[in-house]
């Protein structure tokens, strides 16, 4: 059986589309409420705003603003409690491992572009193993900007040599819709992860709606072009 495919690379972001990464950015900001002797947050609570990162997560967990002269402090206590615990409970969302099978049986190489910071995205990547898989791995400060801009996008377009309209973009937030349209790829929004917007996500303008990892099957490789 030859799978095809219009599309010459995927690319995903990190965090509520590839991989769960939740239960271990949880643990870190309740791991600051244990260590101020209160406790902990039901992780299913926190789960939404782990899209947000620090500063979502601090707020939930603390109630302390971007704002407040005491964020910064925090936030580093976060990234290194974080950092310390990277890959305990995360992993890939069910049927990944299946779509990366096929996007390898298909010889479509596939990235990952991630707003997360290269101090904890290519540590996690060795630890799950995905660093020997994937063609291009682009964090939140490879470049100067992060999504929504598309930089990090093209850049990772760039290292694979693919012309960014051939390509398929597949995030959680609207800012991956807004970076990957605007980096002239296909995008579809991953209704199954973490969403952290006011929006819902078939509100975000992305060309195809995945609200299971198997729609993305679906969507790369269409049952109607299984040969």
């Amino acid at each position: 059986m030859r799978l095809s495919t219009n599309f010459r690379s995927v690319f995903f972001d990190l965090d509520g589309t590839l991989a769960d990464t939740a239960p271990d950015l949880a643990a870190a900001a309740n791991q600051m409420r244990i260590d101020r002797h209160l406790h902990p947050i039901d992780p299913q609570i926190l789960r939404p705003l782990a899209s947000a990162g620090a500063r979502g997560l601090i707020e939930a967990s603390l109630g302390i603003k971007p704002d407040d002269d005491s964020f910064a402090d925090l936030r580093d206590e976060f990234l290194n409690n974080y950092q310390a615990a990277i890959h305990v409970h995360t992993r890939l969302f069910d049927d990944i491992e299946n779509l990366l099978n096929l996007l390898d049986q298909a010889n479509i190489p596939w990235g990952i572009v991630t707003n997360k910071q290269e101090r904890f995205t290519n540590p996690l990547m060795q630890s799950m193993g995905l660093d020997q898989r994937t063609r291009a791995i682009v964090s939140g400060d490879t470049t100067p900007f992060a999504k929504p801009h598309p930089a990090p996008i093209l850049l990772a377009a760039k290292i694979l040599e693919i012309d960014p309209k051939h390509s398929l973009y597949v995030g959680d937030d609207l800012r991956d819709i807004v970076a990957g349209k605007a980096a002239g790829m296909q995008t579809v929004a991953a209704a199954y992860g973490y969403c952290g917007n006011h929006e819902p996500p078939d509100s975000w303008g992305a060309d195809h709606l995945a609200y299971h990892p198997t729609d993305l099957i679906d969507i790369i490789f269409p049952k109607n072009r299984l040969e």
